[in-house]
């Protein structure tokens, strides 16, 4: 029986700064930094150049010019600092609730014979709905739309006075009762963080995981030269009171604002430019309304548990030791040589905050047949993995399309039949 065909042609979003998801405090490499000043500035000049000009040809056509400049001022002003809650687009309920994370359930009544499937989104002071960003641009649609049709996906909290201490023990927990409610075993996909916090999960209870896929999400951290673990070494080295003073000040969580203004930093001439293009663009209802859209997702923010920020500052980013294989949570090693699914890896061409060798890194440290890992890379940035109109359309039906596939009744008995054999049991000797 063919598959259902990937959602049709999805519409680019205007022009947004990247978005990286790991939890540190983003820059460049500590001798770039003047050279990414002056580029950054040239950038600015550029834009400030070009979209001043199209709003002063356009103006005459706009009515009394003077009165025009000052609605617009007005109204630029308001659009700029009005931000609404963002919001899921595809229709589900929600099956629990934690401190830390609810579980929504989009599978809409399906009980196809096929492996339900759970997203892990990124958790980065933003909301998890980014995988579900809009009915032309969302994970969700597409994975449905390929046969995955017993779909799920973890909302990420913002941290409270009650979840301010949460750890990694309690993430994986979450993930476990998820599963439980879904039946003991999942695909899991995940997107940035969520990818590194599926592929922790898939190291240390690889019995409950059918197929890993992770876009953007970083493996070996210190792999292509990577820009925030500059700033880690750069504001503290081994030295952690940095990142600790930040989550002290604010009562025990990283508060989202710090996220988002680490977020802008990065590339600071693309927040100028893309608020000059609005300006330029306020006759232009279909631009105004994803500019709304977007920032609304990016600047709505939400706080990080304190004790999961600094765990994942000092263990990932710092130690580097997830791939290292020194990683222990629960008294438990966290080996990769355990993970033996299918493995879909995403990476992107320009994803400067987690490069592809940090994402491919996977393929060299799991168990998996070679046949069996999938490696993509997309031309765009961080953002555009998971709701980019190129990663959408030409590589996530593709990544949706297999796990389906892998999912049915014929292929399940094929996993339970390689799952009999523990890879680090002692094997007999083949007579």
């Amino acid at each position: 029986m063919p598959l259902p065909s990937a959602p049709a042609v999805l519409p680019a979003v205007p022009a947004i700064p990247p978005v990286t998801c790991p939890p540190a405090v983003p820059g460049g490499a500590p001798s770039a930094l003047p050279d990414k000043a002056v580029a950054g500035a040239i950038s600015f000049w550029k834009a400030a150049a070009v979209e001043g000009a199209r709003y002063w040809s356009r103006l005459p056509a706009r009515g009394f010019p003077p009165l025009t400049v000052l609605n617009d001022c007005a109204r630029w002003v308001q659009l700029t600092t009005d931000r609404r809650p963002p919001r899921w687009s595809s229709p589900h309920s929600v099956v629990f609730a934690t401190p830390i994370a609810r579980l929504r359930d989009f599978s809409d009544g399906a009980t196809d014979d096929v492996v339900p499937t759970l997203l892990l989104p990124p958790q980065a002071g933003h909301d998890s709905c980014i995988v579900d960003y809009s009915p032309e641009q969302s994970q969700v649609r597409t994975a449905r739309a390929a046969g995955l049709t017993r779909l799920y996906s973890h909302d990420w909290v913002g941290a409270t006075a009650e979840s301010k201490d949460a750890t990694v023990d309690d993430y994986i927990a979450v993930i476990d009762r998820a599963l439980d409610h879904l039946g003991g075993r999942a695909n899991l996909v995940g997107d940035c963080q969520g990818g590194w916090l599926a592929t922790i999960y898939t190291a240390l209870r690889p019995e409950r995981v059918h197929t890993l896929t992770i876009a953007g999400a970083p493996i070996d951290y210190h792999a292509g030269q990577p820009p925030i673990g500059a700033w880690v070494t750069r504001l503290g080295g081994n030295d952690l009171a940095f990142y600790r003073g930040l989550v002290s000040q604010a009562g025990g969580v990283l508060p989202g604002r710090h996220m988002l203004n680490g977020f802008i930093m990065l590339k600071p001439e693309s927040e100028l430019e893309k608020n000059l293009q609005l300006l330029s663009h306020l006759d232009d209802d279909e631009h105004v309304a994803r500019y709304r859209q977007f920032e609304d997702w990016f600047k709505h923010v939400q706080d990080i548990p304190g004790a999961f920020y600094l765990w994942i500052i000092e263990h990932l980013f710092r130690d580097n030791k997830l791939i290292k294989g020194e990683l222990e949570i629960g008294g438990q090693q966290v080996d990769l040589s355990r993970i033996t699914c299918p493995i879909n890896l995403l990476a992107g061409a320009t994803d400067h905050i987690t490069p592809p060798e940090q994402v491919f890194a996977a393929a060299g440290h799991v168990s998996t047949p070679v046949e069996d890992i999938t490696k993509a890379t997309t031309s765009g940035g961080h953002l555009g993995l998971f709701m980019g109109n190129e990663a959408l359309r030409e590589f996530w039906p593709d990544i949706f399309i297999n796990v389906a596939g892998r999912s049915r009744a014929e292929h399940q008995s094929l996993w339970k039949a390689r799952a009999a054999t523990a890879p680090h049991e002692p094997l007999v000797p083949a007579p």
